[in-house]
């Protein structure tokens, strides 16, 4: 390549990362609005400040829920099939129990089991009452494990779209041993609302009240339980009331919630079901006309009220005394999904700016007393050469800002430590090309030829040197939490960079200047 064309596309880049640098500079909105891209430098939680969670997840929970589930698929397919299941109901969270009305849909029974319910071990018990057949059901060891491992996904996905949701930039959300998740909220100036969005499990549920049974028995019927109500009005009276067990529908079949408002102003949330939502809804409300129908949300009765007629067109809506702001975020968590498991917050730790302010100063003031001593030391030892580092040295650290505003990178404390690195690191090549340079003047080269004898010997040991430290730097973010990620990446930026400049922009620019000065040699 022609030096001409280097030197013509080291200007194109230049000008490309000054466009990407420069909206985070103070500049006029005009400008910035007009003319600039739109991207800048997130800071991270250690910079900007914000909340730092670990939730914890109970899978176990996620299993019982699954096995709820599986028990009414039971009873609604083998019901196509002409079979009775009776009762299917969870005991102690890792067993589902159900009953055969009679003996004889045994096989029919056992082939709907094993064509639907693979996952299930069924044990079959003789004791039943009146002629009937006990059954006990359990996941198999491979399907609890894997519920457990698409709970924990499951609720690290939701748990992002929320965030997504509430408007949080650059969030960094990760799984941890033991079933946790690690969550990092930088520049956040409400954690409390936050932590009630992410810790809210927004399980959704639809049962069947039972008016008949006094909620305050001692002992209640089986598959009954007893849930509190809260009720309208100024007084937020809270009633008891009994529902049946076992859910009709759950938030999973919802497929979108929006906040609204009733003719009085009064907000609620409107719910929309997803196809299979809303066959089972209308079937539901059509075998349950009359009866009152609770929605249940995180075990608390939001409203019940009575079944009028089949309910079609896949509609809902949850009432319960909501300011908007609380409709607004209810409608959040059900939108960007339940979580399969609920999450209780195990770790709450708060960065406050003015320490977010102290980091930054520090490491600027770090990166500043690192870049003068580099700049000064390349001047005096190398004469015009190291000017031309330097300056080379200044197109790294602009193509480092460009990146980290191109790419929506995120700026953390170990980030500012992987550009002081860089800045070493930058020089490091100028200094071994340099030193190649030297060595064939010696020789007796001509400027022009000692210039490219030196960055093509150069050039081989730079980039093996640098590859191997951007292998590392993948690793790094693959398996690092967010300030390790954050470090590999302002590293492999500058060392990309710094190989960009010290290779391609110093060739050409040494390359016309050993070109220019003829026999009177290099400042080197």
């Amino acid at each position: 390549m022609t030096v001409r064309w280097r030197l013509f596309i080291s200007l194109l880049v230049f000008a490309l990362c000054l466009a990407y640098a420069l909206p985070n500079m103070p500049l006029p909105d005009s400008l910035r609005s007009g003319v600039l891209p739109s991207g800048k430098i997130n800071l991270g939680l250690d910079l900007k400040g914000g909340i730092h969670l670990t939730l914890g997840v109970e899978v176990d929970k996620a299993v019982s829920n699954a096995l709820a589930l599986a028990g009414q698929d039971l009873r609604r397919m083998a019901q196509e099939d002409k079979v009775t299941v009776l009762r299917p109901r969870v005991v102690g969270g890792m067993a589902l129990e159900f009953s055969l009305s009679r003996a004889a849909d045994a096989p029919k029974l056992r082939e709907t089991l094993s064509r639907y319910f693979p996952q299930l071990s069924v044990e079959e018990l003789r004791s039943g009452e009146g002629g009937q057949l006990r059954y006990t059901a359990r996941f198999t060891n491979e399907e609890t494990a894997r519920l457990e491992a698409l709970a924990l996904d499951q609720a690290l996905r939701t748990i992002r779209n929320r965030i997504d949701q509430f408007g949080v930039a650059e969030p960094d959300i990760r799984k941890q041993a033991g079933n946790r998740i690690q969550v990092q909220l930088p520049g956040l100036s409400d954690p409390r609302r936050a932590v009630q969005i992410l810790g809210q499990t927004a399980h959704l549920e639809f049962h069947l009240v039972r008016d008949d049974v006094d909620t305050d028995k001692a002992v209640l019927p089986a598959g009954v339980v007893v849930l509190s109500m809260l009720e309208k009005g100024a007084s937020q009276k809270e009633t008891r009331i009994a529902v049946e067990k076992d859910a009709m529908l759950t938030g999973e079949d919802v497929s979108d919630a929006r906040p609204s408002f009733d003719r009085i102003n009064q907000a609620y949330v409107a719910l929309n079901f997803s196809s299979r939502g809303a066959r089972i809804f209308e079937q539901v409300t059509g075998e349950n006309v009359n009866r009152r129908m609770a929605i249940v949300l995180d075990g608390k009765v939001y409203s019940a009220p009575v079944i009028r007629e089949r309910i079609g067109g896949g509609r809902a809506s949850i009432s319960g005394s909501f300011t908007a702001e609380e409709a607004q975020d209810l409608a959040i968590v059900l939108r960007a999904g339940s979580l399969p498991a609920p999450v209780t917050v195990l770790e709450e730790r708060s960065v406050g700016p003015s320490l977010g302010q102290e980091s930054i100063d520090s490491g600027v003031l770090a990166a500043a007393v690192g870049a003068v001593a580099v700049v000064v030391f390349m001047a005096l030892y190398y004469g015009m050469s190291g000017v031309i580092a330097d300056v080379m040295l200044c197109f790294t650290m602009l193509m480092i800002m460009a990146g980290l505003s191109a790419f929506g990178g995120t700026l953390t404390l170990p980030g500012i430590a992987g550009i002081v690195l860089t800045i070493g690191m930058a020089v490091d090549a100028n200094v071994l090309i340099y030193e190649r340079i030297r060595e064939e003047i010696r020789n007796g080269f001509t400027p022009v030829a000692a210039v490219r004898a030196g960055f093509d010997r150069a050039a081989i040991s730079i980039t093996d040197s640098n590859l191997t430290t951007i292998i590392a730097t993948v690793i790094l973010y693959q398996f690092g939490t967010g300030p390790i990620r954050g470090f590999a990446v302002t590293l492999s930026l500058g060392i990309i960079a710094s190989m960009f400049t010290a290779i391609f922009v110093s060739r050409a620019i040494f390359e016309e200047w050993a070109r220019r000065c003829g026999s009177k040699g290099l400042s080197i």
